[in-house]
């Protein structure tokens, strides 16, 4: 029983870290926008590097994927979906914008 106990206070640990964390990652980038503290390429560096940590704040602390070798089939299936998300996205953008050239 103490067991139990102690691994749902270590879950619970977790989730408030990563709540935390992701609290965090989401203020700094309303933030430097809110207060103008950067030019734009700087705000848009800060905003992808934000959202990248976050992804994996919560890969890690939402969806428990790490790199142990329990959880390496579900993250390699979240990097292929991500994947084939990529080149979904990046050849219609490909399209649209040969369209786009050949309409001019």
């Amino acid at each position: 029983m103490s067991d139990h106990n102690t691994s749902r206070r270590s879950d619970k640990r977790i989730y408030q870290t990563g709540l935390v964390l992701a609290l965090v990652l989401s203020a700094i980038p309303f933030t430097a926008v809110a207060m103008g503290l950067l030019p734009a390429s700087g705000l848009i560096w800060t905003i992808a590097v934000c959202a990248v940590v976050q992804i994996v704040v919560h890969f890690r602390c939402f969806m428990h994927i790490d790199l142990s070798s329990n959880h390496r089939h579900d993250l390699q299936l979240i990097l292929f979906s991500v994947g084939i998300v990529v080149l979904m996205v990046g050849g219609t953008l490909w399209v649209v914008a040969n369209q786009r050239a050949m309409m001019m």
